[in-house]
């Protein structure tokens, strides 16, 4: 069903509450990777066109305790949206209370403002991350408005998103969210066909109910990545020294039953006998592992073969890379699947957040791919057919 957006909403004047996701990279006091905050400037921008008065807020990191709060507070997040609004953003170092309450009561239309990091309210009980009542109430009760635009904490139920929901008359979903129902959501429901899958990473079990969903909606799923090694001892195949799960043999066994041919395997490797960034490599087959070699990433014959398969695809989802992208030698696998999915003119390719996403944009494919999830989990738990809380609590049309 149609989830309300802030298309949707006549804001004006009214003190709009924005959950967004500005859950960071930091080093030394200051954001090292602004990606999230940009992706979020569209709905912000929206908002302030529209005369809403805008309140921020968002989680950094993990909090347990007293002293996790070091290095995890939001000023510095606003100052780096001040510069890219071009604006002031007005910070409140606290999450609840009189200065809150005060601030948000003085805003004129179009101003934006933040509060302190959600989290901080997990010193005590975890009470946004267990979505205590009271405080979901208590954030509800500041604003007159409710947009959730975080799709990265869209798959938790918390304080900050089915808290507030559950306690305002109106909740829409920001622009990027909306970009995650309709891409994501879009591609495992209703997707263009042919329909093609890359799932890569380290492990079958982070991906067991991906890949058992993928197998249902998807025309093919191409493997890559660490779990590689787990479907080929499955098969019997010696794999040396390479990353391996032996107490998920079992389940890649059922899988490899399941997928018949629509799930494909690499069929050669670069080998090697160190994992190490300079170490040297040799191609080699999927039955030409030697005791002391691993694969780090797919082998030539394995990238031609699924680039030539992509080029067929009107729609291609792609979670976890295909080799170690952080070494530069065993990154062209994951290159050149992304220079295929960049070239393809009529295709929608999406990827689908973590070390995927991390991939494309460090090696400088952020414009040429049609979506780039903002969320890992949710994304993950997304393509499994799983519905998000997040998303659940949007108002429907």
């Amino acid at each position: 069903m149609a989830k309300k957006t802030i298309r949707d909403l006549n804001v004006t004047g009214k003190t709009v509450l924005v959950r967004v996701d500005f859950n960071v990279p930091m080093k030394d006091g200051e954001v090292s990777d602004d990606n999230r905050i940009r992706q979020a400037l569209p709905t912000i921008n929206s908002l302030i066109e529209k005369n809403g008065k805008v309140v921020l807020f968002s989680h950094l990191g993990r909090i347990k305790e007293e002293a996790d709060k070091e290095g995890k507070s939001l000023k510095p997040v606003a100052e780096k949206l001040s510069e890219h609004l071009g604006r002031p953003v007005k910070f409140v170092p606290y999450t609840r209370g009189t200065e809150l309450e005060t601030a948000i009561a003085s805003m004129q239309v179009g101003d934006v403002l933040m509060f302190e990091n959600t989290r901080f309210e997990d010193i005590d009980g975890k009470k946004e991350s267990k979505n205590d009542p009271e405080l979901g109430k208590y954030w509800a009760s500041l604003g007159d408005v409710f947009v959730n635009d975080a799709f990265g904490t869209a798959h938790r139920e918390h304080a900050s998103n089915v808290g507030i929901a559950r306690n305002i008359d109106e909740v829409a979903a920001g622009l990027l969210l909306e970009k995650e129902i309709k891409f994501i959501g879009g591609a495992v429901e209703n997707p263009d066909r042919p329909f093609y899958a890359i799932l890569g990473g380290a492990k079958v079990s982070d991906k067991i109910g991906v890949i058992e969903n993928l197998l249902d909606k998807a025309d093919k799923v191409l493997i890559g990545g660490g779990m590689s090694y787990t479907f080929m001892k499955a098969q019997g195949y010696e794999i040396g020294t390479s990353l391996v799960e032996n107490d998920k043999l079992d389940l890649a066994k059922r899988l490899l039953e399941k997928g018949k041919d629509k799930l494909v395997l690499p069929v050669d490797f670069k080998l090697t006998k160190e994992f190490a960034e300079d170490a040297e490599y040799r191609l080699g087959r999927y039955d030409d592992f030697k005791p002391d070699e691993m694969g780090l990433d797919i082998g030539d014959e394995t990238l031609k073969r699924y680039q030539d398969m992509l080029k067929e695809a009107k729609t291609v989802v792609w979670n976890g890379p295909v080799g170690v992208f952080e070494f530069e030698k065993y990154a062209q696998g994951t290159l050149g699947i992304l220079e295929t999915l960049a070239s393809l003119k009529d295709t929608s390719t999406i990827l689908g957040g973590g070390d995927s996403a991390a991939a494309a944009i460090s090696l400088g494919y952020e414009d040429a791919i049609t979506h780039i999830s903002t969320g890992g989990g949710a994304s993950l738990e997304y393509l499994e057919g799983k519905s998000l809380p997040g998303i659940d609590a949007v108002d429907d049309k």
